[in-house]
C-alpha cells in the first residue's frame, strides 16, 4: 500500500494537470476503505476474519491494477475507480489488528492489537523506498513511470492474501464466539450497530478519537509529496519522508500499546493528540523541498496517530459487546474513513488557494478534538462487556 503513497498525488497533478485535483486518488481511496471497512466487517461478522480479510487484498489487489491502466490511459475515472478499490486493501489491513484481540485478555488487548500494528513496519517503510524500483519496473514494461508503484504493490497485495487465505485457521473471531457461548451470528444491521454506539458513550469517544488522528494525519501527509516536489525534491527524497512518517506511524506501535494497557486508554489518546499538535506545528514551518521540519513532522505525525488509533481500537474492542463487535469496529473504520476522505478532499483546495503551511496550522484542529474526546473518556467509568 505504501509504495504507492509517495507517487499517487503526482500521478494524478499529471493526468489532470491540477494541484487542486491531486488530492483526489487519495481521496478515493481513502473513501473506498472507509465503506469497505464497514462492508467487510458485516462479512466477517458472519463469516468470520479470514473471510473478510481475503476478500479486501483480492479487491485491493484489482483496484492496484486498475489503477496502472488509468495512468497508461491518462484517465482520472480510471485513476480513481482503482484507488476505490484499492481502499478495500487499506480496509483489511485495519481490520486484522482487530483479529489480535479476538483472543486476547482484557488487560493485554492494547499490545495484541499494537503487535499487528509493528508487524506492518518492514513493508510500510520499505514500500516508498521502493518507488526508484517500481519506476525502473515500470520502464521495463513500458508502462508510465509514476505507475509503477501500483504495479508492484499489486504483487503483494495479492500475496498477502494468499497467505491468509492459507495460514489464517481457524478463525480467532469464530473460536472467541465459540468460547463465550455466543450464537451464530446470521444477520447484522447499521441500526443494530448505531443502537449500540447509542448506548455507549465510550464508544463515541473512541471514534472520535481514531477519526480526529487519521483525518489529521491524511490531510497533511497526502500533500506532502506535493509540497516537496514544489521546492525541487526528487522522488526517492520524497519516497524517504514517507517511509520516516510510516515507520513513526508503525514501529513504535507495541511501546503505545504498553503505555495503553499500562495507564490507560484516555491518557494514550491524550499523548496521541499533543504529538498531533506538536508535528502539525512543526510541518506548517517546512519550507519547499527536503528539508529537516519537513522529516521531523512528518515522523511525530506517525507518532501520534499511532498513539491515538491504538488507544482509540482498544477502547472500542473494550466497550463493543462480542456478538456485535465486528459490526462496530467496522463502524468505526467506517467514520475514521470518511472523516479522512473529507480532510484529503479539503487539503488539495487548501494548499492550491493558501499553501502547505496553512493546511497544517488547520488540521491542528482535529487533533483538538481528539483530546477533547480523550478527556471525556477518561471522565467515564470503564464498561466491562460480558462476553
Amino acid at each position: 500500500m505504501t509504495i504507492g503513497f509517495a507517487t499517487a498525488a503526482l500521478l494524478a497533478r499529471d493526468i489532470s494537470g491540477s494541484d487542486t485535483q491531486s488530492g483526489f486518488v487519495q481521496t478515493s481511496q481513502v473513501l473506498g476503505a472507509a465503506v469497505a471497512s464497514y462492508l467487510l466487517a458485516r462479512l466477517m461478522s458472519r463469516r468470520g476474519r479470514r473471510a473478510g480479510l481475503v476478500t479486501g487484498y483480492v479487491i485491493g489487489g484489482c483496484g492496484s491494477l486498475l489503477a496502472v491502466a488509468g495512468g497508461v490511459a491518462e484517465s482520472m475515472p480510471l485513476l480513481l475507480v482503482g484507488a476505490a478499490m484499492l481502499g478495500a486493501t487499506s480496509a483489511a489491513n485495519n481490520s486484522s489488528r482487530y483479529a489480535a484481540t479476538d483472543l486476547a485478555a482484557d488487560g493485554s488487548r492494547a499490545r495484541a492489537l499494537s503487535i499487528v500494528v509493528w508487524a506492518s513496519t518492514i513493508g510500510a517503510v520499505a514500500g516508498p523506498n521502493l518507488t526508484g524500483f517500481a519506476a525502473w519496473v515500470a520502464r521495463h514494461l513500458s508502462l508510465p513511470e509514476l505507475t509503477g508503484p501500483f504495479a508492484v504493490g499489486t504483487v503483494g497485495i495479492l500475496v498477502a492474501g494468499l497467505v491468509l487465505f492459507v495460514a489464517l485457521r481457524p478463525d480467532p473471531l469464530q473460536l472467541a464466539r465459540q468460547a463465550a457461548e455466543v450464537p451464530v451470528v446470521t444477520h447484522t444491521s447499521w441500526r443494530n450497530a448505531f443502537a449500540v454506539v447509542g448506548e455507549r458513550p465510550l464508544l463515541v469517544a473512541a471514534m472520535v478519537i481514531m477519526a480526529g488522528a487519521h483525518a489529521a494525519m491524511i490531510m497533511v501527509m497526502v500533500m506532502t509529496p506535493l509540497h516537496m516536489a514544489h521546492g525541487g525534491a526528487d522522488i526517492e527524497i520524497i519516497g524517504m519522508v514517507i517511509s520516516v512518517h510510516v515507520l513513526g506511524m508503525f514501529a513504535f506501535a507495541p511501546l503505545a500499546g504498553f503505555l495503553t494497557d499500562r495507564v490507560g486508554r484516555a491518557p494514550a489518546a491524550m499523548a496521541g493528540a499533543t504529538l498531533l499538535l506538536v508535528a502539525l506545528t512543526v510541518a506548517a514551518a517546512s519550507p519547499e523541498g527536503a528539508s529537516w521540519q519537513v522529516f521531523v513532522g512528518l515522523f511525530l505525525l506517525g507518532l501520534g496517530w499511532s498513539f491515538s488509533t491504538v488507544a482509540g481500537s482498544t477502547l472500542i474492542t473494550d466497550n463493543a459487546p462480542l456478538e456485535s463487535r465486528a459490526d462496530i469496529q467496522g463502524l468505526a473504520d467506517l467514520v475514521m474513513g470518511l472523516s479522512a476522505a473529507g480532510a484529503s478532499a479539503l487539503s488539495g483546495v487548501i494548499v492550491d488557494t493558501w499553501g502547505f503551511p496553512a493546511l497544517s496550522l488547520i488540521a491542528c484542529l482535529l487533533p483538538t478534538a481528539v483530546g477533547v474526546a480523550a478527556y471525556a473518556a477518561a471522565r467515564r467509568a470503564p464498561v466491562v462487556v460480558e462476553a
